[in-house]
């Protein structure tokens, strides 16, 4: 039989968990307070925080969210409804969108990004340059 592992791992795991989880926390009571749900952040965070492009197709926005294509495309349709994103055709393929975030959704993220930068320096979980 294995030697148990020590104390000191199960404290850090947990201490890392409640700091994630308070960080979650946080971050879902910001998207409301913006008249967002979590959900709505993700999948607008994920478009601009896609590599070297601000637009994501809804293929990638489930991988990147782990969420279903079928949840995906529900997602983007309530942020279309409500102004955050729009759909645009692939130029290069018609079968396929682009989904990027409207003027309104970018000024939003912005200050919700901008709250969550001061939340991680002041929680010092992260250092952003």
């Amino acid at each position: 039989m294995a030697d148990r592992l020590p104390k000191e791992i199960y404290e850090q795991l947990a201490m890392f968990r409640y700091r994630i989880r308070k960080f979650i926390r946080f971050s879902e009571e910001a998207a409301r307070s913006k008249g967002l749900t979590p959900q709505n952040h993700q999948l607008m965070l994920s478009i601009m925080g896609f590599p070297d492009r601000e637009y994501a197709t809804p293929t990638e926005l489930a991988e990147r969210l782990q969420i279903t294509p079928h949840a995906c495309v529900e997602l983007i349709q309530r942020c279309e409804e409500i102004g955050m994103v729009l759909r645009k055709p692939n130029p290069n393929d018609k079968r396929s969108i682009y989904i990027f975030l409207t003027s309104e959704g970018r000024s939003i993220l912005e200050e919700l990004s901008e709250i969550h930068m001061d939340e991680l320096k002041r929680a010092d979980l992260l250092e952003f340059h």
